[in-house]
């Protein structure tokens, strides 16, 4: 067994999607001759805990928890909320419009935590890491993020062992991502943050992404800046664990229920959905009496307020995080499975971990998002469901009435087949083989 260091903040008892990634190849890196010792926070922040998670993690797998100091406390304190609040990602604000103090706090975030919150977790993880590193004749390490901080863990510990071999993971972009903009940064900070982001792609021996639009944004970049070895940039799409679908009798929903499995925030908010569905159950009584919205997560206040506009309020069922084992079976219950890209700059190259585990339930999927990017790519080749675009009423209507009154296509299950946990994992091994 060839011995991998993993980087990554995110890991069981916490849940959500960026757990699953690394989870998901720890527990079958075994299988292609390496052993994972993962490295992460023994107190970090987490929106959300999901203990049915820990069943994945295989038996005598070594985790190093190392305690982390974060400014969430003065944060919290700041804007009013209570110690034990949970801290949402990407913006989300469920109960009320942002107020000054949070604008205050973003612009603090993005300028003066460089390259985010967990950067003063920085310089002791490097210290605890080098000795163990020594100790225990680590030659590879993997650094996922966001947060970005874990990749600047790994940097350091390449500049102490030049012969280790370092694989950065990009679950999702950095200076590219969605809400980047949103962060108010200086044109100093601005500078910081591309400054750190190149020296990742620059300084490790691979550096894989989720997606295929991320990766080619990364080579440019890399190219840019006098790069020559291109080689090194490849992709690893998230998947789905065959394990995890539920194999039992099952019971499926008697209504038409359309359902999302995970956050809904405001730059996801799929105006033109409601439109349609507003529309329909104005004119398709027998289509009003089945509808169900199934809304399994959080659900920013500014998309409540768009589903009360246009009716749709009495429709919605909605359901509180559930565990990743009951996602799965709502996921198989459901008749159509909902996927919303954000309609933001880099839509194209989003590529979400749900998406590949709404493939294996076998529902049908209707996505709303660009045609011509990642997601659209895969969805054509493997037969999984429809897109339309984020504007485009006639193809989503259409493709609702299609999925309601059972028109759709059988999936191309050899290609879905793909993107099963087990056979990306022996990409990645063969990835750190050729290191």
């Amino acid at each position: 067994m060839k011995k991998v260091l993993i980087l990554t903040y995110y890991w069981p008892p916490a849940g959500g999607a960026g757990v699953q990634r690394w989870l998901k190849f720890v527990k079958y890196m075994y299988l292609f001759g390496w052993e994972p010792i993962v490295y992460t926070a023994e107190n970090g922040e987490m929106p959300v805990i999901d203990k049915s998670l820990e069943k994945d993690i295989p038996s005598g797998t070594v985790v190093l928890r190392q305690p982390i100091w974060e400014p969430y406390s003065v944060y919290k304190k700041f804007i009013g909320r209570k110690k034990e609040d949970k801290i949402n990602a990407s913006f989300l604000s469920e109960n009320k419009k942002d107020g000054i103090t949070q604008k205050i706090s973003v612009w603090i975030r993005g300028n003066f935590f460089i390259p985010d919150a967990r950067k003063y977790w920085i310089k002791p993880s490097i210290r605890f890491l080098s000795d163990y590193i020594e100790k225990n004749n680590i030659q590879h390490v993997i650094s996922s993020g966001p947060p970005h901080s874990m990749h600047m863990i790994a940097k350091g510990l390449k500049r102490q062992f030049a012969e280790l071999k370092w694989l950065a993971d990009f679950r999702d972009p950095w200076t590219n991502i969605d809400f980047y903009e949103k962060l108010m940064l200086s044109s100093w900070a601005d500078k910081q943050h591309h400054a750190q982001e190149l020296s990742v792609l620059t300084q490790a021996d691979a550096v894989i992404s989720v997606g295929y639009a991320m990766n080619e944004e990364f080579k440019l970049m890399y190219v840019n800046s006098g790069g020559k070895k291109t080689e090194k940039f490849s992709v690893i799409t998230n998947g789905f664990d065959e394990a995890d679908v539920y194999q039992g009798p099952l019971q499926k929903d008697s209504s038409f229920s359309i359902a999302h499995i995970g956050t809904l925030v405001k730059d996801r908010n799929p105006d033109v959905l409601w439109r349609v569905l507003g529309d329909l159950v104005k004119t398709d009584s027998e289509f009003k009496n089945q509808l169900e919205i199934k809304l399994v997560g959080k659900i920013d206040i500014f998309v409540k307020e768009e589903i009360e506009k246009y009716g749709l309020s009495r429709f919605v069922n909605k359901i509180d995080y559930l565990p990743h084992d009951e996602v799965i079976k709502e996921q198989q219950k459901s008749s159509v499975l909902l996927l919303l890209v954000n309609n933001t700059k880099n839509a194209k190259g989003i590529l979400t971990g749900k998406f590949f585990e709404y493939m294996a339930a076998g529902a049908p999927i209707i996505a709303i998002g660009p045609v011509d990017g990642d997601l659209a790519k895969i969805m054509e080749s493997s037969n999984c469901g429809l897109i339309s675009d984020f504007a485009d009423e006639r193809s989503l209507k259409e493709n609702i009435l299609n999925c309601f009154k059972g028109i759709t296509e059988s999936s191309n299950k050899s290609e879905i087949a793909r993107y099963s946990r087990k056979a990306l994992t022996e990409d990645l091994c063969h990835l750190l083989d050729n290191l």
